[in-house]
């Protein structure tokens, strides 16, 4: 088989779908001129490819050595329908290369209007200079030019010139490709890591807010039993593995440290200030999770589950619940691998729920969609879901009695038909998350 980026190149949607398939590639990967997959799927505008790239995983604003992200070419190239894609996952409209030129810059030049137009509809500045003092508009043709002269001014822009040195478009999460041989990288510099404050503990080990070359992380430390051989290679397969996500709902691990160098083996993650989906639903933060609120962070969920369920063999050990959705912003979410050891009380209601087969035939994907509906259910309640019943009685009560949550007055009929939809007695029966993305878009919309 050809090389991933050939594959991408030439819009082999079958291949590329078998290459992704095998979590131990790493689809952020870039070619010997920081290519990345997504980068060639969008410059030869394979839509497919770049449709299962995204849904897979791609870093959206990733960059070339020429530091051109996919946007760029795919509005260089003039697929319009790409781009579009790409501003939905949040590409950056605004990145400049090292030219200093935008994927403004490259519509207008190669005289993409109708790609222009969606740019400045969706925030691109028409007034960036490149490194030359050129802004997009200098580069447009006098009819382009006054047709995003009068939409950006209906766009309240500021027509003065932003000079290319200006910083207004500092902090955003532009990255370059990794090579081909990142996602076998050994583990992180244990002496460059700093423990600042114990945030948790459990019996699988302690959780910390830490440092790590600069950056704030969130260390696990790992507390196993007799380090054996076995267990240091066991280690060394699986976390790897996890690290390749950036998804944009799936939290990825940064790395990973042996023990030894390490006391202990240590895993970290970034960190989110605004801690966990619990911390906000039951801990008194800042935050009001209206209905409204509630549906838009059940589509990030969902979203990211979605990507979860494409991969195969599936990732062994997460567990849906809410101290394992974590709170980037106020508006989103990521599911973390933090807590890949332990299992809440409505994974384990899951669990119990679909044992009226062997063990070896749970199915999984079904479990989580149970998990879904009780986590869609505490975030419309902001309550504790069964709190006055102890874990065995949980069981018995739902494999014996049919017990559900109780939804109370007040919720929305449709949160309250997907939530049964979602709970379907019959775990064959329950949605896939890719099914029900959709129809949380359009409650969303709604």
């Amino acid at each position: 088989m050809d090389d991933i980026f050939t594959q991408c190149r030439e819009g082999n949607a079958v291949a590329v779908r078998l290459w992704l398939d095998n979590t131990e590639n790493d689809l952020n990967q870039g070619d010997d001129h920081g290519f990345s997959p997504l980068h060639w799927a969008c410059r030869e505008g394979r839509s497919s490819v770049v449709d299962m790239l995204i849904m897979r995983g791609a870093r959206i604003n990733v960059m070339n050595r020429g530091d051109d992200t996919p946007l760029h070419l795919a509005s260089s190239h003039g697929h319009r329908d790409i781009v579009g894609k790409l501003i939905q996952c949040k590409a950056d409209t605004n990145a400049a290369n090292e030219h200093g030129n935008t994927p403004l810059h490259y519509a207008c030049f190669w005289g993409q209007d109708l790609v222009a137009e969606d740019l400045v509809t969706n925030g691109a500045q028409v007034s960036i200079c490149n490194k030359y003092g050129e802004t997009p508009m200098d580069k447009a043709k006098p009819h382009l030019r006054e047709l995003l002269r009068e939409k950006a001014e209906k766009m309240g822009q500021n027509l003065a010139k932003i000079p290319f040195k200006d910083t207004f478009w500092k902090g955003t999460t532009r990255t370059r490709p990794r090579n081909g041989t990142l996602n076998k990288h050994a583990g992180i510099d244990y002496k460059q890591l700093s423990l600042l404050a114990k945030i948790n503990e459990n019996q699988s080990g302690e959780l910390w807010q830490g440092r790590w070359q600069g950056n704030e992380v969130v260390v696990k430390v790992l507390k196993v039993r007799d380090w054996t051989t076995r267990k240091s290679r066991d280690f060394n397969e699986e976390y790897p593995k996890l690290r390749i996500f950036s998804h944009p709902n799936v939290l990825p691990m940064l790395g990973a440290c042996q023990s030894p160098p390490a006391p202990h083996p240590i895993i970290i993650t970034h960190w989110m200030p605004y801690g966990s989906l619990y911390n906000v639903l039951h801990e008194g933060t800042n935050f009001v999770v209206d209905q409204t609120q509630a549906v838009k962070f059940a589509l990030d969920i969902a979203c990211g589950m979605a990507f979860l369920h494409t991969l195969e063999p599936m990732i062994p050990r997460h567990y849906l619940n809410s101290k394992s959705v974590m709170v980037i912003r106020s508006c989103g979410f990521k599911h973390s691998f933090q807590d890949h050891k332990s299992m809440n009380r409505s994974k384990k209601i899951a669990l119990k729920k679909t044992r009226k087969t062997k063990p070896e035939e749970i199915n999984r994907r079904s479990a989580d969609m149970w998990s879904f509906a009780v986590l869609l259910w505490e975030l419309v309640t902001r309550e504790v879901p069964y709190a006055d019943l102890s874990n065995m009685e949980i069981g018995m009560k739902v494999a014996l009695e049919g017990l559900r949550p109780t939804i109370p007055p007040g919720i929305s009929p449709h949160i309250c038909k997907l939530m049964k939809i979602c709970m379907n007695e019959d775990p064959a029966k329950r949605p896939k998350f890719d099914m029900i993305v959709p129809i949380l878009e359009k409650m969303q919309d709604k």
